[in-house]
């Protein structure tokens, strides 16, 4: 009898699409090859497929290199200082309840859905104030901040900041605060200008433009935005309730972090590098270590 198993096969009787080692074999056919090769040729080259990330043309100019420059040099000359300086990051940010976290989990062939209101309401803004001692400060308001609600905020601030007793001196001994924010109209108005003037323990110094990745209290938004999600605020009072709760959950050793991790872009700054600020650049500030 004749055996059983492998036979003699005819001419065309070879192998499917994606069998054996026929051949002809296109992308994706036999034992997979075809997807090595791109990966392969990707590795090989450094080259892959990936989102675009926008860079505004002024980032990276001759005049913003130079204001960070400028910028890092004064830090560095504050910190040196014989007369303490604390630096403190000042921003503003806003919320409304129609903001939500866009991606969700939920079983494959099932849509991921959250609840939200019919009404978004009012935008809530918060200003605060952080340092590497924490959040110091935040207040919410209905609506946008201005120079008023600002000057109000910088009250409280140095209520905070300057015990009753030391208002009004100045010495060698006692510290001053260094206001660091953005170059928002209102933070370059005459009757904040007069506040600072009038207050001499505190101090204005401006980001360069351009410059988020340099201001810690970005990292501090971000971080506050996630948490006001897990509260799940339904209504503007429980909005207001969340935004509170969300502060008091980051602390001192976050804005540490925050603080170290700008301070990670000082020596490209002084060197007047181009920085795009994406992702790879901030996990890996070292060209060679992105390169890798």
């Amino acid at each position: 009898m004749p055996a059983r198993g492998r036979g003699k096969r005819e001419p065309g009787q070879g192998r499917g699409v994606g069998q054996g080692q026929g051949q002809g074999r296109g992308v994706g056919q036999g034992r997979g090859r075809g997807v090595r090769m791109r990966g392969g040729a990707q590795r090989r080259t450094r080259v892959r497929l990936n989102t675009l990330y926008k860079v505004p043309f002024e980032r990276n100019s001759e005049r913003i290199k130079e204001l960070r420059h400028q910028y890092v040099q004064r830090v560095m000359e504050l910190e040196a200082n014989q007369v303490p300086h604390e630096i403190i990051y000042v921003d503003e940010d806003g919320f409304n309840l129609a903001k939500r976290r866009r991606r969700g989990r939920n079983i494959i062939g099932q849509r991921a859905t959250v609840t939200v209101p019919g009404q978004r309401g009012a935008n809530i803004t918060m200003c605060a104030a952080i340092s590497n001692n924490g959040a110091l400060l935040h207040k919410c308001q209905i609506g946008p901040y201005n120079t008023d609600r600002l000057l109000l905020f910088l009250e409280d601030l140095h209520e905070r900041l300057v015990p009753e007793v030391e208002r009004g001196q100045v010495g060698d001994h006692l510290p001053i605060y260094v206001i660091t924010w953005d170059n928002v109209a209102f933070h370059h108005s005459r009757a904040v200008t007069a506040w600072f003037d009038a207050h001499p323990r505190m101090m204005s110094h401006f980001l360069a433009p351009y410059s988020p990745f340099l201001n810690p209290i970005e990292e501090f938004f971000s971080a506050w935005r996630w948490k006001v999600f897990d509260h799940r605020p339904h209504d503007q009072m429980s909005l207001l309730d969340a935004m509170d709760a969300a502060c008091q959950d980051i602390t001192a050793e976050h804005c540490q972090g925050w603080i170290r991790h700008a301070k990670r872009f000082f020596p490209r700054c002084l060197a007047r590098e181009d920085i795009r600020c994406d992702v790879d650049e901030n996990m890996w500030p070292n060209a060679e270590d992105r390169a890798e």
